[in-house]
């Protein structure tokens, strides 16, 4: 319980933006595609010795818990390669797009992998995927009031066999809670919507254009 019901449940808990100086820093790697290996030599503030860390640079991703009227959870099944497993996961995706408004990547992830459009839009969660090796950040929207696309997206590669499941979200829940679901993005994506579904309601979700530091900054 709260003495201040007045605010938001666990509002004063927050990560504090900091940024210790960096004596050298060179690309140790560069893929040419997506990542980048970045070696630098961090300097604690207190008088420490200094150290190096090497940091994957990666451009960031979104990702859609899409919802039907049933709340069922739409899921693509794909492989991953890094892994050895064919897993299953919202959809997702790169923002490689050069100055790309981030619901924007979502609709388009949503409409490449899943065929499927959404008129309500809000943000779930923001995350940092592994923040002692990448900086990496995925931002998870809520997708809701779905609707078939007319148009279908020529998908290549891992995405060239992709199939869709629908699943209702308790028994998504269950199954991350179980083991048996793994993907990152459908383990943060799945608990936060129901947390929110069996707290304070969907509309309390931050809207879809919410500032997200850790990108805009």
């Amino acid at each position: 319980m709260t003495d201040h019901p007045e605010l938001r449940f666990g509002e004063g808990l927050a990560d504090a933006r900091e940024s210790w100086p960096v004596a050298e820093s060179e690309t140790v790697h560069s893929t040419g595609r997506v990542i980048s290996v970045r070696r630098d030599q961090v300097v604690p503030p207190t008088g420490g010795e200094p150290f190096v860390r090497d940091v994957v640079v990666h451009p960031g991703a979104v990702g859609v818990v899409a919802l039907d009227e049933n709340n069922r959870m739409l899921l693509v099944r794909q492989y991953r390669h890094p892994v050895g497993y064919r897993l299953l996961e919202p959809p997702a995706g790169l923002l490689d797009v050069q100055g790309e408004d981030y619901r924007a990547a979502a609709e388009r992830e949503l409409w490449e992998e899943a065929a499927t459009k959404a008129a309500n839009w809000r943000v779930l969660v923001d995350a940092f995927t592994s923040p002692g090796l990448t900086n990496e950040a995925v931002r998870i929207f809520l997708a809701r009031d779905l609707s078939a696309s007319d148009e279908v997206y020529d998908r290549l590669h891992e995405e060239a066999d992709m199939e869709t499941v629908w699943a209702p979200l308790a028994h998504v829940v269950g199954a991350v809670l179980a083991g048996d679901l793994h993907n990152p993005v459908l383990v943060m994506g799945s608990l936060a919507a129901w947390t929110a579904l069996q707290g304070p309601g969907f509309d309390s979700l931050r809207p879809a254009d919410a500032p997200w530091p850790a990108k805009d900054n």
